[in-house]
């Protein structure tokens, strides 16, 4: 099994290395142990994808989800963090298996044991590799046990009352506060950061414009091409503010749009 290691911190890079050599069961090798997103970005345009990547969320240039939104990357994912509110966005993208750090030799020995049952579901005999058909069943497993929010509690005055995902536009965040946006143009203050909201949305049905707003996708009105290879998203209810998706990001967004 060829493992890549991305983690910023040295310590924990050797003990997890440390840990994989004592694993009995499996053959292990380890390609590399990347730092950041700049050299995991570069690490993967230069060499073939391995068969799991061992991966920090924080690292020393930002959050490893970043990534995935660079490169297209299929190979199953085992992240490794001490932060638990990444959970849900981590099975997002490629994940079978969530460690919080500091890892145990029992849970690391665990992860390995759940990828390799999926993996050999999938797998006939002799076949070398997972095909692309079988890492999307693979990593669908892995998204069946999330359940998405359907539904916001918001007060009105004295009243309390609740909004479906089905009705809300989009929500953004301005001054500190995150506001919902509802079909009809109602506008509330909600307690939730933009942040949290990526890993309770459903993604076939929301996606992250920008660092300020997240979307319905039935509330994309109008897409135009901007200036530089990005694209100008006009929302229903229109914003006050114009949204632009940056050029890394702009695959991904069609992608989306796509689905």
């Amino acid at each position: 099994m060829k493992v890549l290691i991305i983690e910023d911190e040295k310590f924990a890079q050797e003990e997890l290395k440390r840990f994989l050599a004592r694993v009995e069961d499996y053959k292990i090798e380890v390609l590399d142990a990347l730092e950041s997103v700049e050299d995991a970005v570069e690490w993967f345009d230069t060499n073939e994808e391995p068969d799991l990547v061992f991966m920090d969320i924080q690292l020393s240039d930002g959050l490893s989800f970043e990534i995935f939104n660079q490169r297209n990357i299929t190979c199953p994912v085992v992240f490794t963090t001490a932060f638990e509110n990444y959970a849900i966005r981590a099975f997002k993208v490629n994940s079978v298996d969530y460690l919080l750090k500091p890892i145990e030799e029992g849970s690391l020995k665990g992860a390995l044991d759940k990828y390799n049952a999926i993996k050999n579901k999938f797998v006939e005999p002799k076949q070398p590799v997972l095909n692309a058909l079988q890492v999307e069943k693979l990593l669908n497993l892995s998204m069946e046990a999330v359940e998405f929010k359907k539904r916001f509690i918001i007060k009105t005055g004295d009243r309390l009352r609740h909004v479906s995902v089905e009705d809300i536009a989009y929500f953004y965040s301005e001054n500190d506060y995150t506001y919902l946006v509802a079909k009809e143009n109602a506008k509330f203050i909600i307690d939730y950061k933009l942040d949290e909201l990526v890993d309770l949305l459903d993604p076939n049905d929301f996606f992250r414009l920008s660092r300020k707003f997240i979307t319905n996708i039935h509330s994309v009105k109008v897409v135009n091409k901007y200036f530089n290879s990005r694209l100008e998203v006009v929302l229903d209810p229109e914003p006050k503010d114009q949204i632009l998706i940056s050029r890394v990001r702009v695959p991904e967004f069609l992608s989306w749009l796509e689905r």
